[in-house]
């Protein structure tokens, strides 16, 4: 598993995660787009520590250089 993420990209990732999990996140009256939200943000700091990304992946995308 190389890295494919560059470390702007990684660090938008790491303050959005950070962000969503805090009490900032944005709150929804449904109860799924809630739980979409924390999902989406634990993903991020995942990736964001990881430094890859399963999308850029399969998709063919290399940040790691910018």
């Amino acid at each position: 598993m190389n890295q494919n993420l560059g470390k702007l990209d990684r660090i938008f990732r790491f303050i959005l995660g950070i962000l969503w999990l805090s009490p900032m996140a944005p709150q929804f009256n449904a109860p799924w787009a809630n739980t979409l939200v924390f999902i989406v943000a634990l993903i991020a700091l995942v990736e964001s520590f990881l430094g890859w990304c399963g999308l850029h992946s399969f998709f063919k995308i290399d940040n790691e250089n910018q």
